[in-house]
């Protein structure tokens, strides 16, 4: 019933401008004053916000999520869309966000919120998952330039976001203003080879409200960084294992482009906005290890294209005064294509690795006097010829991989992805400073893998799909004259899953194809509040809980080629039970000095708690031909609990100094006391591997006026980025400690006179100083960028 209402509001939408052809001339003459009114008043906000620095509290809109009871920051892009900034750097220096990635620009990323990820964190680009868009358009590619702000939620969600998650959420809200028509391009280089550039675009027809908007960007880079920690190994002509071996990475090539246009009709009687659009995209990602950085690989590469329609619908007063619709609805198709058939070995110096062997040696009949097995042993069919004479025939042959792929066996595979992911949602005001609002959600999945090097390839493909349905309810509430501001949810969510595989069996001597099915069916309750009271003038009180469940994603349970993630078909859902408890305070203006205050206790307990574990291809639950130390799979960990604090000071001086300091600590831990044979668990008590959890981030920016020019503005930045030693295997072994992390960053951007053109320069880990990440892979070390940005306004 939910999915035929959801579709039925949709094609509605689509006829509903017929019975708008009605023209009050009054009513637009009036409109158009208002809209002058509103332009000349942007003008000037827009004169006084080049004045002063915008930071994480930025516009009213910022304050009043912020101070809504949800445990959520918000980031403004403005100043980093200007600078050599990814989406996924921006984030990493926020309160409590801490950014996995996999190596550089490009590579697999993953997110942690206060010791929350995978599963229970929500991704969204416009309160639509990211995975909808695919691998070639997400937080990893999208310049700052495409995006108005950044809304990062720890804990409960709001009503628009409601979903399977449970450990909070980033929300990209990409640029939707047309209310002006002006065009931005911009353009960097750098360090290894790292190119990238943007173009975006607004125009809107004053007359008839027609509307479009359009961005693109492209991102090459070689991401050849050297490494040279205790993860960069090589390999000996005797198997001899040296480390920390300085060398340039290979085969890490990283190319994407793509672009999202909407058309449609903004402030008109039938819609507030009303938008239809293309989102395409596609990448090339050259894959340069497994899990970790143990073994190189050549010729080990994945290939994405995604294309994506939209649908955006929102009205207030729709039908019936006070009544609210929102409706965002995509239809994507993506394509995964994964090649892995190079069958020798490689060290990091990217030179194929050899081993040392003996020349066939024959004696006077004819004979062999040494040879060698099939594992390259040397064998001496006379044992009295064993004398060093033979010494100078050693030679070093290549040596080639166990089954003639860097990762394992040869592989060309490809996966299609078939989403449908529509949400709805229906607001109403009951009275003022009462709302209640009814949400829906349908995804749905249909993926196919196929084995191409199998020239059945065709009927041996396996189908899986994921459906989600999920009904929530919010009731929202201000009471005490505005002070108190109250949130309840409630929300039912069902999962299906199905998989199809199919495999050739012989019996007898004849081959039949066999089918197996897998199906589960999941149904689950959760509920959750948020309480938020205004103390004193510029002071709040926030606090939230939820009790929710999170269902596998499909990635988790199938596995994904191209990271290394092996499938699991046996992860059962997680649950969460949270708590969160701060207070915001500020700014409080002090003349000339502003000072602003966030702080939050969170305690959040697991139960199946997911997460990413390396594969022992010894384990005898899992057989996986391809299965060793450079994969992972996802699995139910058990009981964890998680207790820390996060908070954040920034003050600005004069409108021309701002500084912020942030901090994030907690204590992730193994509360699984006995195992499945009733045996007391090793790693009670220890601290969850691979996870970070001691972080602190300190930013300075400082604009200095009239540098070189008149009304010209210069900006300087400065960050440092600490973050404290963990272990990323359970047992603590000294070998897998990663070591305490220290960053500098320095940039500059300089705006010319005309306010269209700004240039800037950004040195990325000044120091050149020793970074990790996940199982201890190593980040890009000293980088330098150069950018341009230009603003074409008022045409048309």
């Amino acid at each position: 019933m939910c999915n035929k209402f959801t579709f039925s509001i949709l094609f509605f939408l689509m006829i509903l401008p017929a019975f708008s052809q009605q023209d009050d001339t009054k009513q637009k003459e009036t409109k158009e004053k208002e809209s002058k009114t509103e332009k000349v008043k942007k003008k000037e906000s827009e004169k006084a916000e080049e004045l002063s620095n915008v930071s994480v509290q930025g516009t009213s809109k910022a304050k009043k999520i912020e101070t809504s009871g949800f445990a959520v920051s918000i980031i403004s892009t403005k100043e980093a869309s200007l600078r050599n900034l990814t989406t996924n750097e921006l984030l990493d220096r926020s309160v409590g966000v801490r950014v996995r990635q996999n190596g550089g620009l490009g590579a697999n990323v993953e997110y942690n919120l206060n010791g929350m990820s995978g599963s229970t964190i929500g991704i969204f680009i416009d309160g639509i998952e990211a995975s909808t868009f695919g691998q070639s358009f997400n937080l990893n590619n999208i310049p700052p330039s495409m995006i108005e702000r950044i809304e990062v939620y720890k804990g409960i969600l709001p009503s628009h976001l409601t979903g399977d998650y449970v450990g909070g959420a980033i929300n990209v809200v990409l640029k939707k203003d047309v209310s002006q028509n002006n065009a931005t391009a911009a353009v960097s280089y750098g360090s290894f080879n790292t190119f990238q550039s943007d173009l975006s675009g607004t125009y809107r027809d004053k007359k008839t409200g027609l509307s479009f908007r359009g961005s693109g960007f492209y991102t090459y880079t070689d991401n050849s960084y050297e490494t040279w920690g205790r993860s960069s190994t090589y390999v000996g002509q005797g198997g001899e294992i040296i480390r920390y071996y300085r060398a340039k990475r290979f085969n890490n090539d990283y190319r994407s482009i793509g672009g999202r246009f909407e058309a449609g009709f903004t402030d008109t009687k039938w819609a507030d906005q009303f938008f239809i659009g293309y989102n395409g995209s596609s990448s090339y990602t050259e894959i340069p290890h497994g899990t970790t950085m143990a073994v190189p690989y050549v010729g080990r590469f994945n290939e994405t294209k995604a294309q994506a329609f939209l649908l955006n619908y929102n009205k207030k007063n729709f039908l019936i005064k006070d009544l609210a619709l929102n409706v965002n609805a995509v239809r994507s198709h993506r394509t995964t294509y994964v090649q892995d058939t190079v069958g020798l070995a490689y060290n990091w110096d990217g030179t194929v690795r050899t081993r040392p062997t003996y020349v066939l040696i024959y004696d006077e009949n004819g004979q062999p006097i040494i040879k060698r097995d099939a594992n390259g042993n040397i064998i001496y069919t006379d044992n009295t010829n064993t004398t060093p004479e033979y010494e100078d025939k050693l030679v070093h042959v290549p040596l080639a991989t166990l089954q003639g792929g860097q990762q394992g066996k040869k592989t060309i595979t490809n996966t299609d992805r078939k989403i449908t992911n529509a949400r709805s949602n229906l607001g109403y005001m009951i009275t003022n400073g009462h709302r209640l609002s009814l949400n829906h959600k349908y995804e749905a999945t249909e993926r196919k893998d196929e084995d191409l090097l199998n020239p059945a390839y065709n009927d041996l493909a396996t189908n899986s799909t994921v459906i989600k349905n999920i009904i929530s309810m919010n009731y929202e509430a201000e009471t005490f004259n505005r002070k108190l501001r109250t949130n309840i949810l409630g929300k039912y969510t069902t999962n299906k899953t199905k998989q199809s595989k199919s495999e050739i069996v012989t019996v007898g001597g004849v081959n039949s194809l066999v089918k197996k099915d897998t199906t589960t069916t999941d149904y689950n309750f959760g509920y959750g509040a948020t309480v938020s009271y205004n103390v004193i003038t510029k002071l709040f009180i926030i606090a939230s809980t939820e009790n929710s469940f999170i269902m596998p994603t499909e990635n988790q349970l199938y596995g994904t080629p191209e990271n290394n993630i092996l499938e699991n078909l046996q992860l059962q859902p997680e649950k969460f039970i949270n708590y969160n408890l701060g207070f915001r305070w500020g700014p409080s203006d002090l003349g000339k000095h502003r000072i602003s205050l966030y702080a939050n206790a969170f305690w959040r307990n697991g139960y199946n708690k997911i997460t990413q574990q390396t594969v022992d291809a010894t384990d005898p639950n899992f057989k996986e031909e391809n299965a060793d130390i450079q994969t992972t799979r996802y699995i139910n960990l058990g009981r964890t609990q998680a207790r820390g604090f996060e908070a954040e000071i920034i003050y600005v001086y004069n409108n021309r100094l701002n500084t912020s300091l942030n901090f994030s600590k907690f204590n992730n831990v193994f509360k699984q006391e006995f195992d499945s044979t009733g045996k007391p668990h090793t790693f009670f008590g220890q601290q969850v591997p691979n996870e970070p959890y001691f972080t602190v981030n300190a930013n300075c920016q400082y604009r200095f006026n009239d540098v070189f020019q008149k009304k010209s503005v210069l900006n300087a930045y400065y960050t440092l980025g600490y973050i404290g030693e963990y272990y990323i295997v359970w047992g603590q072994p000294d070998w897998s400690l990663t070591p305490t992390q220290i960053s500098h960053d320095l940039g500059a951007s300089y705006r010319f006179p005309s306010g269209k053109l700004v240039a800037s320069l950004d040195v990325k880990n000044l120091l050149n100083a020793e970074l990790y990440d996940n199982f201890q892979i190593q980040k890009p070390g000293r980088g330098i960028y150069f950018k341009l940005n230009y603003t074409f306004s008022k045409f048309l």
